[in-house]
């Protein structure tokens, strides 16, 4: 797949993610794949041939689990400046406000100077590594919302006297 192909698939993913977060979502155990779109990230940047640059493998190497960390990073900060809340049902809600857009403004200055530093030192860097962030960001946001909705939602349940 092109860089470019790679580029509008990245962008189109977190349109929608960011769309979705400032809007209320209710939190649904059935029927939600969160895992669905990081796993596609995933599995697209690994086929890419240029993840890893063959002329420096132990800085690539480096540098992309750098990106992967600042991916999950981002997705755990996402995740907590996420409110969420009960509706009078039980219900959990979500929504991400201001905090959570600075987490992702703050990933992407990230981001962009781990490509300048890579830049600096010959290291090639595609759109695959990436990529491969970005799903771990989603991932981890994902799974670190619905921890937190869990807590929410048996936190709300009282049990009735009878």
């Amino acid at each position: 797949m092109s860089g470019l192909l790679n580029i509008v698939v990245i962008t189109a993913a977190v349109a929608w993610v960011v769309v979705q977060q400032f809007t209320a979502q209710r939190v649904t155990s059935e029927g939600k794949k969160w895992w669905l779109i990081p796993v596609v990230l995933t599995v697209m940047s690994v086929r890419q041939p240029g993840l890893m640059d063959p002329g420096h493998p132990t800085a690539s190497a480096v540098l992309l689990g750098v990106e992967i960390l600042i991916g999950l990073s981002c997705g755990v900060g996402w995740a907590w400046t996420t409110r969420l809340w009960t509706d009078a049902d039980g219900a959990v809600w979500v929504k991400g406000g201001w905090a959570a857009a600075g987490v992702w403004f703050c990933g992407m200055a990230l981001r962009v100077g781990l490509m300048g530093i890579a830049a600096a030192m010959g290291v090639h860097q595609g759109s695959a590594a990436t990529m491969l962030s970005v799903a771990a960001m989603l991932l981890t946001r994902a799974g670190v919302t619905t921890w937190r909705a869990r807590a929410v939602q048996q936190t709300y349940r009282v049990p009735v006297a009878g």
